[in-house]
């Protein structure tokens, strides 16, 4: 089984910023840790800060990989061009969110990616990714 963790803006800032909602632990040391505890899923991780770039990664993997778990941060709220791109493929999509979007800014309680998406797993910190990773088994 083949799944991507594609991370939106300001994600490789994990483990330093706003530590009381995103925690101390840095992406990087996370992933390293779920591809120990998921060895029979060949797991791989894409982060970019530009919306172009999270677009072109979801078109690339949208007809060859098993899953994509989908972490477009503040870009869920705004984009619909990454919301028009899940919709446009075919592998399956879990939309993640590290914190409650729904106990914070009003404008965070809506996404573009979530009608198009398999499911979404929001608020759990970085164990929603575990989930997520766990909806594909």
């Amino acid at each position: 089984m083949k799944i991507i963790i594609i991370n939106g803006p300001n994600l490789n800032l994990l483990g330093k910023r706003e530590p009381e909602v995103y925690g101390n632990e840095t992406f990087e040391s996370y992933f390293v840790q779920l591809q120990k505890d998921f060895p029979k899923i060949e797991l791989s991780y894409f982060q970019s800060n530009i919306e172009g770039e999270l677009i072109d990664k979801i078109q690339e993997v949208g007809f060859k990989y098993d899953g994509i778990i989908l972490n477009a941060a503040a870009y869920t709220h705004t984009s619909v061009g990454i919301g028009d791109a899940v919709k446009a493929i075919s592998t399956p999509v879990i939309e993640v969110h590290i914190s409650n979007t729904f106990a914070r800014e009003e404008f965070r309680h809506h996404s573009y990616i979530a009608s198009h998406a398999k499911g979404i797993v929001i608020g759990f910190g970085l164990k929603s990714y575990e989930l997520a990773l766990q909806s594909f088994l």
